[in-house]
């Protein structure tokens, strides 16, 4: 019997797109006499626009700051626009000020479109402004509208939980806090899933009458993602820790692959703990160099690895 694989990772940040990583594993399956398919991941967060493919346009956006830069929209088979808010105002580690960043840019490009639905993914972004910026210039959608959110935050967490990581101080994440209890026109979407997610671009987007739905699971659904053909799928990402378990591609992967008895195999470049209790024997958790340099090496290595195991099942 011809074994199968399925390589669906997620993006390796910094390091490796998604679709990268799923080539290279790819690479290694053909290379140890095993078929494999390619179909990458993602959260709603960096790389969304790679898992979903499509068409792609590129688009004359402003950055969190003010400043020009080129954004790449993508459009689905039904003709549905793809917006990263990331393409426009991404997280810059080298550009951090949680209290001046802007969503406005990003409110400017949406409002570009026309009558078509959109798809608009949140994660990654620079902003911790509660969607103020986007709600200056966009008062309403161009058409029915899905927010992928790459966490399940609620708005009035968002500060605390987001607030350090985009530069804010302990005294501005207090006032980050006020100020999105101030925003009366959120506080009917403050406890939705996702209101938080990129600093409360969330509760924004519902406001104006868009539906918030989980990242993973939706870019799963929009990719046909389905194991049961399979033998093995593996999936990974970049660093494998607690947050992986809590709603990121990877663990929306594996679920699947659990409910339909799929051996999964999931890989880190960093593994930091282990697997969620009460999976069963068909799950691994695999760790790599952790050599950002060798990201693609080891994850051809990787699916060269496993396919020998797989011949090796068909010889016993």
């Amino acid at each position: 019997m011809s074994r199968r694989a399925l390589a669906s990772p997620a993006s390796l940040k910094g390091v490796l797109k998604a679709s990268v990583a799923a080539a290279a594993l790819v690479e290694g399956f053909s290379g140890g006499g095993v078929d494999a398919d390619a179909l990458p991941v993602a959260d709603g967060g960096e790389g969304t626009l790679d898992a979903l493919g499509g068409r792609t346009h590129a688009v004359d956006v402003e950055d969190a700051f003010g400043c020009p830069r080129t954004a790449w929209a993508g459009e689905l088979a039904d003709g549905t626009v793809v917006v990263e808010a990331a393409q426009a105002i991404p997280l810059d580690p080298e550009h951090l000020d949680a209290m001046n960043a802007s969503s406005r840019g990003l409110g400017r490009w949406i409002a570009g479109y026309a009558d078509c639905p959109l798809v608009v993914s949140v994660g990654g972004t620079a902003t911790m402004d509660g969607g103020a910026g986007l709600l200056e210039v966009l008062d309403r959608l161009p058409g029915p509208t899905r927010v992928l959110c790459d966490v399940s935050t609620r708005l009035y967490d968002a500060p605390h939980l987001f607030g350090p990581q985009k530069g804010a101080t302990p005294e501005q994440v207090e006032e980050l806090e006020r100020r999105f209890r101030r925003m009366e026109n959120l506080a009917p979407y403050a406890e939705l899933p996702g209101s938080g997610a990129a600093g409360g671009l969330g509760a924004a987007l519902a406001s104006l009458g868009a539906e918030l739905v989980a990242g993973a699971e939706a870019v799963l659904d929009l990719i046909g993602f389905d194991p049961a053909r399979y033998d093995v799928v593996v999936t990974g990402e970049g660093t494998v820790d607690q947050t992986t378990w809590e709603g990121k591609a990877p663990a929306a992967v594996l679920a699947r692959c659990v409910a339909e008895g799929v051996r999964c195999v999931v890989f880190g470049g960093r593994v930091r703990g282990g697997l969620p209790d009460g999976l069963s024997g068909q799950t691994e958790l695999r760790a790599l160099s952790g050599d950002p340099a060798r990201a693609r090496d080891d994850l051809v290595g990787l699916g060269r690895e496993l396919a020998l195991g797989l011949a090796g099942l068909d010889l016993a």
